[in-house]
């Protein structure tokens, strides 16, 4: 209703969860781990620590 945005996790109907956050994929790529690797319809999404940490509650552990 403001009109402002802010980066959000929540779960989908399928079980899946979607994540509104920042694309950094052109920045964070080339900085991935050795043992990480991105899909090409993949983006890299950064999401503030505060974000994940008030989601965490709300995420089932299985």
């Amino acid at each position: 209703m403001s009109g402002e945005t802010c980066p959000d996790l929540f779960e989908l109907s399928d079980g899946n969860f979607a994540v509104i956050g920042t694309d950094r994929t052109d920045e964070l790529d080339a900085l991935l781990p050795a043992d990480a690797a991105r899909a090409d319809y993949e983006r890299i999404v950064v999401i503030t620590r505060d974000t994940l940490l008030r989601a965490k509650r709300d995420i089932p552990d299985a």
